[in-house]
């Protein structure tokens, strides 16, 4: 068994909110209210109370991945208040309310952009499906605790299995688009570089050339993996959204550069308003 670290829950901070919000598909909530999923080709098992939250890692994994990956490391406060700063329409305040707890997290870069490729024109359950596929299949194994788990797969593996063989898999006309993400990551674009170098803008662009991925795959890429929270994903939801509460029309350059935490708190608080 691995060794629980035990941290004081932050404030703002919610797992379900933060596994439930459609940025990460590989997390699953058991029966006693523990999270667990894999992410860097880790396992985390991931759980909380009113007063703290348990972690089955230790404190060197905390502090070396997990920390970051999670979001711990970011003041929420001062994040919503810039948030509100930017907003005419009050409506983001009972979205903040709605949404508070979630965090955004820092995940791998080229399991991102795959996953939100393979979210195209999907729900939740058969993205997770297919994701699980994609991995058993192509994944590095590994064992954690006496369980198999896997890796996300890497560009070459990708290469190697082929359009065919993803079409396999039942991720039908998405299979194209990944071949060319891997194509483009083994050939020379630097997710990384992106990340540390790259304006959100010219992250954008970058990743647009990738055959299949336009621009809402391309911010979800960089707003859950490549640290641009200036990143504002719009699908149906948020054009919903958009229309229901802005007339339309929302300036989301004006928004600021956390522009993609608000997207999240709009998002969670449309599809939860029952």
């Amino acid at each position: 068994m691995s060794d629980i670290l035990v941290l004081k829950r932050p404030k703002h901070f919610d797992l379900d909110k933060i596994f439930d919000c459609g940025q990460a598909f590989r997390f699953e909530k058991d029966e006693d209210g523990v999270w667990e999923g894999v992410a860097f080709g880790r396992v985390l098992r991931i759980s909380q109370d009113s007063e703290n939250v348990y972690l089955h890692c230790t404190k060197e994994e905390y502090e070396d991945i997990w920390e970051k990956y999670l979001g711990l490391d970011t003041d929420y406060d001062a994040v919503n208040d810039d948030i509100k700063n930017h907003f005419e329409n009050d409506v983001i305040i009972k979205a903040m309310e709605k949404g508070d707890g979630i965090r955004i997290l820092r995940q791998d870069p080229w399991e991102t952009l795959c996953s939100f490729i393979i979210s195209q024109n999907n729900n939740i359950p058969r993205i997770k499906s297919l994701i699980t596929a994609v991995c058993k299949s192509y994944g590095e194994e590994f064992e954690y605790d006496g369980k198999k788990y896997y890796a996300f797969p890497t560009p070459k593996a990708l290469l190697a299995a082929g359009e065919e063989g993803l079409k396999a898999l039942k991720v039908g006309f998405r299979a194209g688009y990944l071949i060319s993400a891997a194509e483009h990551c083994a050939s020379g674009m630097d997710l990384c570089r992106i990340r540390d170098e790259y304006t959100y803008e010219q992250g954008l662009e970058e990743l647009c050339t990738i055959k299949g991925v336009g621009p809402k795959v391309a911010s979800c890429t960089l707003l859950f993996a490549l640290e641009k929270t200036s990143a504002f994903p719009v699908d149906v939801w948020i054009k919903k959204t958009i229309d229901k509460y802005f007339d339309g029309k929302l300036d989301t350059s004006a928004l600021g550069e956390y522009a993609g935490i608000a997207q999240q708190y709009l998002f969670y608080y449309e599809r939860n308003l029952q």
